[in-house]
């Protein structure tokens, strides 16, 4: 059930760290107006760690009622804690979303049957299809493609966002998963080509951006159009690259507070992009801008 262009959406605060409300029910509905097919609230791109269980409640509240069905509503529910993930995913899942997106725990290092063992305790858990979700390069754990296929015959896991930057991952995910089960890329720079070799979406950093740009990128891709797919995808390769010269989501919302789509805002331990990398930055914003003649990069 998930696929096309998922957002890892933003949570836009005020420069004391406080949510901006108002900044979220336009960011929403950018993302109903561009045709973003989902919205994952309180993943990592969403600084998961810093909100408390009041703010993310909040967010999701005000997504529900804004989104109204017209997109997918995901929420994060992972932790390194088994227990503390059962019950958020219980809680959450009751919250009117159509979906979780479960990390695997960091910092524990669990074994592949550990990783087992949490996401079928998850899974037993939600009332609400259960997205997995593998990034070793933040949870220093590989969710192996044979685990993924264990998981696959459980009731309520449907789909994985798979972060690993490796083609021959996606490919050994496709060999060993049934074809409705999702693979999703976790990681704007090889999106596309992942979609050319069977995912069937992504969930995107750089979609709060130019959302548009990679809707437009997804729907060439999964109706065929590898030409299409590869133009859209050299315009945004720039960008997709400049989102990750320091941990996400630092560069993404510097460089959404200079399109003034927010306020630069983020939590500690985060803080805003290093002076170095902000000409980086500002150059893929202004590449992509002048490709698509939308409002240039303000400068800073």
């Amino acid at each position: 059930m998930f696929s096309g262009s998922l957002v890892a959406i933003v949570t836009p605060m005020h420069p004391d760290g406080g949510i901006d409300w108002q900044a979220w029910e336009r960011l929403l509905a950018l993302h109903l107006e561009a045709g973003t097919t989902g919205v994952v609230v309180g993943g990592t791109t969403g600084e998961s760690p810093t909100l408390s269980d009041e703010e993310l409640s909040g967010l999701l509240e005000r997504a529900r009622a804004r989104l109204r069905g017209r997109a997918l509503l995901l929420a994060g529910a992972g932790t390194n804690n088994t227990a503390a993930t059962v019950e958020r995913a219980r809680r959450l899942s009751a919250a009117g979303v159509d979906g979780l997106l479960v990390v695997t725990p960091a910092y524990n290092r669990p074994t592949q049957e550990g990783l087992f063992r949490h996401f079928e305790a998850v899974a037993a858990a939600s009332s609400v299809p259960v997205m997995l979700y593998n990034v070793p390069s933040r949870t220093a754990v590989d969710l192996l493609p044979a685990t993924v296929a264990r998981l696959a015959k459980l009731p309520r896991i449907v789909a994985v966002k798979e972060a690993l930057a490796q083609i021959p991952r996606v490919l050994e995910l496709r060999a060993l998963l049934p074809a409705g089960f999702g693979v999703l890329s976790g990681d704007d720079v090889t999106a596309a080509e992942a979609l050319a070799n069977g995912a069937q979406g992504v969930v995107s950093v750089t979609a709060n951006v130019v959302p548009g740009l990679m809707v437009q990128l997804v729907a060439s891709a999964l109706r065929g159009d590898r030409a299409g797919a590869s133009r859209t995808d050299g315009i945004l390769r720039p960008l997709h690259q400049a989102l990750f010269v320091e941990a996400n989501p630092i560069p993404v919302k510097w460089a959404m507070a200079q399109l003034g789509i927010i306020e630069g805002g983020i939590r500690l331990p985060l803080t805003p992009l290093s002076e170095h990398f902000r000409p980086q930055v500002r150059a893929a914003l202004e590449a992509v801008m002048r490709a698509t003649q939308a409002p240039r990069a303000q400068s800073a």
